[in-house]
């Protein structure tokens, strides 16, 4: 109860003028809040979940991510490189950019190459991740469901693996870029028609910017 009770207020306390930092890092702190709260309450009965709680809230924060001045112009520019392109930027709910990137201009069907379209895009993405180097990159593939997940699974993988290998192509380290690929298992639209197939294969780009100012609670003296 106490737990629940705790994530509540995180959740619903002052959000009405809240900016869109606290929003995400009290949102952070909801999560690490939960997940201290079994951890102290494993490790002592259940009398250690308001501490339990107390700490992870801490690690939730840093763990959030932040809207920054860096992020808005890199959406800003996004947008305007990918004009009429039908590439969908958007800002999501836990501050993080993202880029939707339609099959039509990124790779074709059953392959892993990047088309010459998707380039350009690419190149000015990669400015943006220069111009702010706290950020951090995911980026996931995702197929139709033509073929085994056999075919798919890795297919998609190699898809968001060439748009990492392009971005580190032009100076962006390795190691701020993760990847991922989904295969068909998470389509937006119904694998029915040609149409709605081309939509679900697609990429993905995610960028965040990780909470850098919030510190966990030290613990108290002895």
């Amino acid at each position: 109860m106490t737990i629940s009770l705790l994530i509540a207020a995180l959740g619903t306390s002052g959000c009405a003028s809240m900016t869109e930092t606290q929003k995400g890092t009290a949102k952070g702190a909801g999560i690490g809040a939960a997940a201290g709260g079994v951890i102290g309450a494993v490790a002592s009965g259940g009398k250690g979940a308001v501490i339990g709680a107390a700490v992870g809230a801490g690690a939730g924060a840093i763990a959030g991510n932040i809207w920054s001045k860096k992020m808005e112009a890199q959406k800003q520019e996004m947008e305007q490189a990918t004009a009429g392109t039908g590439v969908a930027v958007t800002k999501t709910e836990n501050n993080q950019l993202k880029l939707e990137i339609p099959s039509d201009i990124s790779f074709d069907k059953g392959k892993a190459n990047i088309k010459s379209n998707f380039r350009p895009i690419l190149d000015k993405f990669a400015t943006g991740l220069q111009n702010n180097a706290a950020a951090r990159v995911t980026i996931i593939g995702h197929t139709d469901s033509s073929g085994s997940d056999a075919i798919n699974d890795p297919l998609s993988v190699n898809r968001a693996a060439s748009a990492r290998s392009y971005l580190v192509e032009r100076g962006i380290a390795i190691s701020r870029i993760t990847i991922d690929g989904r295969g068909s298992h998470e389509p937006i639209a119904a694998n029915d028609t040609e149409a709605n197939r081309a939509k679900n294969r697609r990429v993905e780009i995610f960028v965040a910017e990780p909470e850098a100012q919030a510190q966990a609670p030290q613990a108290a003296p002895k």
